[in-house]
């Protein structure tokens, strides 16, 4: 596994760092809402004067409680953040003065229901596909999110400072998605391990400006690094991509694993990867219109069909001149389960190895997943 350099903040820590950030924030009356899902628009938010909270749990801990309302058989990421949210012990979710939803699946769609019984939650209905009439349809969702926030807060929102936002989240996005794409390079010159933590870390980072700085400067040293030391000479560590589910929760058991046993994870085609940054918002057209086609695009397995995802799967193994993929799954997602199946198809019709997981938050599994890891990463070749 490539070596973590000596300032690397984990998740948890950044986490931790998040909240007194928005302690501060709240305490100088700023307006804070909790999200789940990158469908929420953070442009509409942003030009409420509010921070985004990622209320998306990782940990198996808040589980049990949820249990008791949930049942056993449902997404452990569903789970353990209505638990956190029933037991009072996210403070992302206790500064939260409203949460958005979506309608992405039907769990959390459900979900959505308990949690409005513990704070107001606002739930925006996401069509599955994207004919005309859906993105009419995701238009209008827009236009309604933000006439909510203009309700509950008691403020007017003009197109002109969603378009400043828009801006600014485009800026993001590159900076982002650069950094990611340091994958691209070969050899790796950085762990995917690293790639995926810092991304989920800047995520409690509120200011836009300084989450861009922050992984500017991490994409420049690292590309200057591989140029001076490592340019022009690749190894024979198998490349893997990482797609399907949210991965934060089970990162240290599956990403982790897979650097230790001698590969270099390269690729996230995930929610908390590239999926979302690939595409930026069009600046030209009208507001609502640029933000509903940019994120029905997104290529979440609820969309049906979903051919853009597999056209993008394609692409990655070119661009990432990537080995095999590792479709990581989590228990009872039905929609990425299903779409296994033509994720499969496309990648083994390009001749690279696939290897299909499906966990949950527990480390009750974690030795059978690593002699799975083990013996997928022994056929590949190089």
């Amino acid at each position: 596994m490539l070596k973590l350099p000596d300032n690397f903040e984990s998740y948890a820590e950044a986490r931790k760092a998040g909240f007194l950030r928005m302690k501060d924030w709240k305490e100088k009356g700023g307006n804070v809402v909790g999200i789940f899902c990158t469908f929420v628009p953070e442009e509409i938010l942003r030009a409420a004067d509010a921070v985004a909270a990622p209320l998306c749990a990782t940990s198996e801990e808040p589980i049990p409680a949820a249990e008791t309302k949930l049942p056993r058989n449902l997404c452990p990421l569903i789970k353990a953040s209505y638990g956190f949210a029933l037991t009072d012990t996210c403070p992302y979710f206790y500064f939260s003065d409203l949460i958005v939803g979506e309608t992405t699946c039907d769990g959390k769609r459900k979900t959505f229901e308990l949690m409005n019984e513990i704070k107001e939650t606002y739930v925006m209905q996401l069509p599955h596909s994207r004919s005309e009439a859906a993105l009419e349809s995701w238009k209008g969702e827009m236009i309604r999110l933000k006439e909510k926030l203009e309700d509950f807060y008691g403020i007017e929102i003009s197109e002109e400072r969603i378009k400043k936002e828009i801006q600014l989240r485009n800026r993001e996005r590159k900076a982002l998605l650069g950094f990611l794409e340091l994958g691209k390079l070969n050899p790796a010159p950085i762990s995917g391990y690293e790639l995926g933590t810092r991304l989920d870390g800047l995520g409690f980072n509120f200011d836009i400006e300084d989450r861009c700085a922050v992984i500017e400067a991490r994409t420049k040293e690292v590309y200057e690094d591989w140029k001076q030391n490592f340019e022009g000479k690749p190894n024979k560590r198998p490349r893997i991509i990482i797609t399907g589910c949210p991965n934060s929760g089970v990162r240290d058991k599956i990403i982790k694993t897979v650097e230790e046993l001698g590969a270099d994870v390269v690729g996230f085609d995930c929610c908390n990867g590239t999926r979302e940054k690939v595409e930026p918002v069009d600046e030209s057209m009208p507001v609502y219109d640029a933000l509903a086609k940019k994120y029905l695009n997104i290529n979440c397995s609820v969309m049906s069909p979903n051919d853009s995802r597999m056209r993008y799967i394609e692409e990655m193994l070119e661009e990432y001149q990537a080995d095999g993929v590792i479709e990581i799954i989590l228990q009872a997602c039905h929609t990425y389960n299903i779409e296994s199946h033509y994720v499969k198809e496309t990648v083994t019709n390009k001749g690279k190895a696939y290897l299909m997981i499906e966990t949950d938050y527990s480390q009750s599994d974690k030795g059978q997943i690593g002699t799975r890891l083990e013996a997928f990463l022994e056929t590949i070749e190089k």
